[in-house]
């Protein structure tokens, strides 16, 4: 993609580094919306729902511009429990002592607005951790590092030498999947 420009309606520095290797420069509007899961709400379906509910947030407010509005979400999810951003470390011991051992999935959906109209497109991908001691995941949260990540472990960070294997996409489980990403875009 040649040098384009876009509105990001998230604060993320994954994000933005991520976008920077499809050379696309941003203006970063994080969206402020309501991100409880719906009773009984399908994990995958619940990205997808996110995703577009903060292009729209965006765009509500700076569609006049004209630049095409991106937004992403992204969620951990061991069956059907949607594990978010921890609130606090006891909630970042409980999910990452829930997901060590497991096999779960990373859904990240993306979405952009462009003329009135939202597309957006799933990326879901299989991960499996290994089993990690209780006294790492500790030391792990005393770093502060999974407390803004959903699941509450970064791939990209130190949580990713417990990874045994991904089957998708590794930039999906970042943040942003950066082959949708450039279908969205190119759409355009």
């Amino acid at each position: 993609m040649s040098q384009q420009k876009i509105i990001l309606a998230s604060r993320s520095p994954r994000r933005v580094e991520l976008l920077a290797q499809l050379g696309v420069q941003c203006d970063i509007l994080p969206a402020d919306i309501d991100e409880s899961n719906l009773p009984d709400e399908d994990p995958a379906l619940y990205v997808q729902r996110l995703a577009s509910a903060k292009a729209l947030a965006i765009a509500a407010t700076h569609g006049a511009l004209g630049l095409p509005i991106l937004a992403a979400d992204t969620t951990v999810a061991l069956g059907l429990d949607i594990l978010g951003k921890p609130a606090d470390a006891g909630e970042a011991l409980d999910m990452l002592s829930r997901l060590s051992g497991s096999v779960h999935l990373v859904h990240t959906a993306v979405a952009v607005y462009r003329a009135g109209e939202v597309r957006c497109l799933l990326n879901t991908t299989e991960v499996e951790m290994m089993q990690v001691p209780q006294a790492v995941l500790q030391d792990y949260i005393a770093s502060g590092e999974p407390m803004d990540k959903a699941g509450a472990y970064g791939i990209q960070g130190r949580a990713g030498a417990w990874i045994v294997r991904i089957a998708g996409s590794y930039s999906g489980v970042m943040g942003l999947p950066l082959h949708e990403t450039a279908q969205l875009l190119h759409a355009w």
